[in-house]
């Protein structure tokens, strides 16, 4: 039985909580504030974002930081990107040196362009950090449905550990040592599922939507390479199989952004009406800004960040897509 600190009372964080005190391991979950965790801990269950799943005996909630990191053997962070450093910094004087820290946010910083364990290692003061990232949607697998993921880390042994706290009948963990790529699979494919949501929104159709899945995969895969990450890495689940889940579930709120934008709605109007964050909004901006530094081309991102702004109608963005100029396929950077 291992000791587990999970950051984020978020429906992903929640989840991972429940996955992991089913599978008997002594988990507490962190939340901000004393009305919050007594709230989550008296009812034993998280009814904002996981209603009617009940919180399994093994997993308790706290608003004491050293209560949920003190000796912990895993800490994980799922909190939205925005919000990595600020609740890092509050913690980061209660997680021990043999913690094993692992990010499971999904995002690009928008001011740096850093992925999130880059960013809670800063905050945290130490460079090993690593990252969760799959093809998971947090309520099928808080349902004990079967689901898959990747654990990545600069050091496999350290992998591999986190892989056998993680890993349970239902949850199957592979590992990696290629984080910069699970990392960016995980967040790049939201860019990618705000335009399939469009498709879908406004019925342009099956064969429509998986060239644009299929295309995206290639765009974001190009500025994985130029970024650090291992091609192969985005032919995985942190790649594919992600963006495969995230393009075509109904549960996926960055497909849910783009449904919306087919019916005319702006995209400030769309985000200010969720109740969770759609995370592909900021990584949009974030990503072209990486790419305009490195030189990459991302015709789908840029044409996504021209609709979520405002100027340019998707319509016109979808058009404009399917204009240009024919290339080989194999061969193009576009």
């Amino acid at each position: 039985m291992a000791r587990v600190g999970i950051v984020g009372t978020t429906s992903w964080g929640t989840t991972l909580a429940i996955s992991l005190a089913r599978n008997g391991h002594d988990v507490t979950m962190w939340a901000r504030t004393e009305t919050d965790a007594d709230l989550l801990q008296g009812t034993r269950r998280n009814d904002r974002f996981l209603p009617g799943i009940d919180f399994p005996d093994g997993l308790r909630v706290s608003a004491a930081p050293d209560e949920a990191f003190g000796g912990a053997d895993l800490v994980l962070l799922a909190v939205p990107s925005a919000w990595v450093a600020e609740n890092v910094r509050q913690i980061a004087a209660s997680i021990g040196q043999q913690a094993t820290v692992i990010s499971a946010s999904k995002g690009i910083d928008e001011a740096t362009g850093r992925r999130m364990s880059q960013i809670a290692g800063a905050a945290l003061g130490r460079d090993d950090v690593g990252a969760l990232s799959g093809p998971n949607l947090a309520l099928e697998i808080a349902e004990g449905k079967p689901a898959t993921t990747t654990v990545a880390h600069s050091d496999e042994s350290t992998a591999a550990t986190a892989q056998g706290i993680l890993n349970s009948r239902v949850f199957r963990v592979y590992t990696s040592s290629d984080l910069i790529g699970v990392e960016l699979g995980g967040a790049l494919k939201n860019i990618i599922a705000i335009g399939a949501g469009f498709i879908d929104g406004h019925g342009l159709g099956n064969n429509g939507k998986s060239a644009f899945v299929t295309r995206g995969l290639a765009e974001i895969t190009r500025l994985g390479v130029a970024m650090g990450a291992r091609a192969e890495t985005f032919s995985g689940l942190s790649g594919m199989g992600d963006l495969i889940t995230t393009c075509y579930s109904g549960l996926s709120r960055n497909r849910y952004v783009g449904q919306e934008l087919a019916k005319g709605r702006s995209a400030a109007e769309i985000v200010a009406g969720m109740d969770q964050v759609a995370e592909g909004v900021t990584t949009t901006r974030a990503a072209l800004a990486v790419a305009e530094s490195l030189g990459v081309d991302m015709p789908i991102a840029r044409v996504t960040g021209a609709v979520l702004a405002g100027e340019l109608d998707p319509q016109s963005a979808v058009e404009g897509l399917m204009t240009r100029a024919p290339v080989s396929e194999t061969g193009s950077s576009r």
